[in-house]
């Protein structure tokens, strides 16, 4: 079978690496207990051992011909079923519960395709992504550093994320132009209804619209200043300053305050 050319407009930087390979495959540690779900599955990197170990293994690929190959590949595999279609559109909550889902995700999608993920948070055990390493930054940093903003709360008011080790371009063919790291992320026990609303999502975004601003001004619109102390913020301060818990307050009491 010829090998397969990563195409650009699809994002595909194919994971090659022996010594990376074998530590994310430690990193999920499937078992046949698991429904592994895993997006953009490639040239099969991770797929063929993820196939060995798993109860379940549902392969999510846009690639139409890289589809033909793993169908090729898996016919007698009954426990392997094939997703052909975009990763953006897919209902992952459709596809069963307690999944695991795993993946060397596109990075020009990453951070819309992890917002849609977290639809589907009531039927994940866990995620483990191959990332660019400052998103991993992002969404692990915490509030006073610079990297912290809307991703890192987006994701961090219902998973619990986990920076596992780094993976150079040297990994892939062709090689990224930027470093890569490998996350986990574990559905929280305790979600706030309040953070799955459009509220959350609109007032978490116009906080961190003007980062230099205070709250007190990128949050007019939806709150007044002793409305902010209310809800035990101070109005002078900066979003990036704020925990998700004090997001989750604010937006309590900006879905209390009369229009």
């Amino acid at each position: 079978m010829t090998q397969h050319r990563a195409r650009k407009r699809f994002g595909q930087h194919f994971l090659t690496d022996p010594q990376a390979i074998d530590d994310i495959l430690r990193a999920i540690n499937a078992s046949s207990d698991d429904h592994i779900v895993e997006i953009g599955p490639g040239q099969g990197a991770l797929t063929n051992a993820l196939a060995q170990r798993a109860g379940q293994l549902t392969l999510v690929e846009l690639d139409r011909d890289l589809v033909a190959r793993l169908q090729q590949r898996y016919v007698g595999h009954p426990h392997v079923t094939i997703v052909s279609g975009d990763a953006l559109k897919v209902d992952f909550s459709a596809l069963g519960s307690s999944l695991r889902i795993v993946g060397n995700l596109p990075y020009n999608i990453s951070t819309p395709l992890l917002f849609h993920l977290s639809a589907a948070l009531a039927h994940t055990t866990d995620m483990h992504f191959m990332l660019q390493k400052e998103v991993v930054d992002r969404i692990c940093a915490t509030p006073g550093n610079k990297q912290y903003g809307r991703l890192s709360v987006m994701l961090q008011c219902c998973f619990e994320p986990l920076a596992l080790f780094d993976v150079g371009p040297a990994a892939f063919d062709p090689p990224p132009k930027v470093d890569s790291a490998v996350i986990r992320l574990t559905p929280r026990a305790q979600i706030a209804p309040i953070t799955r609303t459009p509220l959350f999502e609109r007032l978490v975004r116009d906080a961190f619209s003007q980062r230099r601003k205070t709250i007190r001004n990128t949050l007019r619109q939806h709150l007044s200043a002793e409305q902010i102390v209310a809800a035990g913020a101070d109005p002078q301060a900066r979003a990036e300053t704020l925990d998700v818990g004090q997001f989750v307050q604010l937006t309590a009491a900006a879905s209390a305050a009369p229009n």
